[in-house]
């Protein structure tokens, strides 16, 4: 028919192309505008396969968590590890958690939110509440706030060579307790960091070197054994790169990483290499992170499993996690899902105890292991997604499409014997405009226990108008193991 007559397409006119790999595989980049990627990935990622696999990559469900313990009334602001024994700080107090997770309370810290700083030194464990600070002695077992007259307050602290080494709130200054004595300061054992005027906001020792954070530059200080103050700066070991936020200051991968800010803007995320920092965030997180307005309040924390190893940024004002993976260096949400909406993830802090990486809840006094063994956050639905533009990159002539079906190269077979779970169902959604406005959703189930030749596929799919430009989404509630290898697409195109 005549072009504008509104006849409906004849069969003639389709044109039936083959069996298209369409391409969900990826990691999460949603940009700016929607209509130049709409990417999105929540709680699942990707893992590569090097050799031998059927496609060079898969995503994998992101770890559910599962309760191990409940200290106080929570939130958890911090945990460490030290001689055996879990320290966490819930609330406005500081307990330990021995090897049978048996729960016991050592003292009152300050404060009732916001996250803690901790560090040990083999028999003291130090407490920094952005201010008031308080030692634990796991050998006599005394527990007491530090007094000493000279003592300014931290707001993060770590452990060098036998001091303890700490920044003051609101000031340049750096300071060490005395040698193994967290309870002690010398009133001279300070210096600043003058490389630049900006203030101290945190500190983290890697390699044996103490790297201090500014707000718009970093500078690297070592043990050079001075007499009246033990640490120097390295010549050279400066960035102007500053830090956005205190909390996001972590170790990893053999390196450190934080959330950049300095005198041009913030926003980025940063990893150590050598004495500078290297731009791990994309332009698609960073237009993320730059629209959550505060983010002075991030935290950060890291993670090893399974051979991935997960910088987890977490913005508590916004409401939202994302995660980093060195492993493959792809970023994605990680979030609960309450009310019909995701939300912040429920970690707040991280620590390895008894072989299980733990997180404590930010809202609540329970303590968690991330395993990748468990669908559900302690019970409730873990809500995962993955969105994706139905042509690969370059591909999308802009002609109208019937999409006849699609099918998830996924691990099928994989429900329970009972309950939810028990009949596993996938949703899919669709966008012809870019990924500005979504179709209904459609089910599939992805076979009950045992079911390994089942297929994961909607057919009759419909004809692209409008924009001609689709993206799908797919996502799932069931407690079951998602594991996708790819997506398939058959469609026939049309010469308009």
């Amino acid at each position: 028919p005549p072009r504008g007559s509104g006849t409906p397409i004849s069969v003639q006119h389709l044109r039936r192309e083959p069996l298209m790999k369409t391409p969900i595989l990826g990691s999460s980049y949603v940009a700016r505008s929607v209509n130049a990627a709409a990417a999105r990935m929540v709680n699942l990622f990707p893992e590569i396969i090097p050799e031998g696999g059927k496609e060079p990559a898969f995503l994998s469900r992101a770890p559910g968590i599962k309760l191990k313990v409940s200290v106080g009334a929570g939130p958890i602001r911090g945990m460490r590890e030290f001689g055996g024994n879990l320290y966490v700080v819930s609330r406005d107090t500081l307990y330990k958690v021995d090897q049978t997770y048996t729960v016991t309370t050592l003292g009152a810290v300050a404060g009732t939110s916001g996250p803690v700083s901790m560090a040990d030194n083999g028999t003291q464990l130090f407490v920094a509440c952005n201010g008031p600070s308080f030692i634990y002695n796991a050998t006599t077992g005394a527990f007491s706030q530090i007094t000493d007259g000279d003592f300014p307050g931290a707001v993060t602290v770590d452990y060098l060579d036998g001091f303890f080494v700490f920044n003051e709130p609101n000031s340049q200054k750096i300071w060490v307790t005395s040698l193994l004595n967290g309870l002690s300061v010398d009133p001279l054992d300070f210096a600043s960091a003058e490389g630049s005027p900006d203030g101290v906001v945190g500190v983290v020792a890697d390699h044996r070197e103490l790297w201090v954070f500014g707000t718009n530059s970093v500078e690297v200080w070592y043990n050079s054994g001075g007499a009246d103050f033990p640490l120097s700066r390295i010549q050279g070991a400066f960035n102007e790169l500053g830090c956005a936020a205190p909390h996001s200051i972590t170790k990893m991968d053999n390196g450190v990483f934080w959330l950049g800010k300095d005198a041009r803007g913030q926003g980025i995320v940063y990893r150590a290499n050598g004495y500078t920092g290297t731009r791990v965030s994309t332009h698609a997180v960073e237009w993320q992170i730059q629209r959550y307005g505060d983010m002075s309040d991030a935290i950060g924390y890291a993670y090893q499993q399974d051979g991935h190893t997960f910088y987890v940024l977490t913005f508590p004002s916004a409401d939202a996690t994302w995660v980093y993976d060195a492993a493959t260096q792809a970023w994605h949400e990680r979030a609960a899902f309450s009310n019909g909406e995701f939300t912040r993830h429920r970690g707040n802090c991280q620590s390895f105890f008894q072989g299980e990486v733990l997180v404590g809840d930010y809202q609540n006094g329970n303590v968690y292991s991330l395993d990748l063994d468990t669908y559900s956050d302690n019970g409730a639905v873990q809500k995962w997604l993955r969105s994706w533009r139905a042509f690969p990159t370059g591909q999308n002539t802009l002609k109208r499409s019937a999409h006849h079906s699609l099918q998830l190269d996924m691990e099928v077979g994989v429900g329970l014997n009972d309950g939810q779970g028990s009949d596993p169902h996938v949703m899919l959604r669709w966008s012809d405009d870019g990924g500005h406005t979504w179709s209904s959703e459609h089910w599939t189930d992805i076979g009950k226990i045992g079911e390994f030749h089942h297929r994961a596929i909607w057919r009759r799919l419909g004809m692209t108008l409008k924009l001609r430009d689709r993206v799908y989404e797919v996502s799932g509630t069931d407690p079951v193991k998602i594991a996708i290898t790819g997506a398939e697409l058959i469609m026939s195109g049309t010469s308009a």
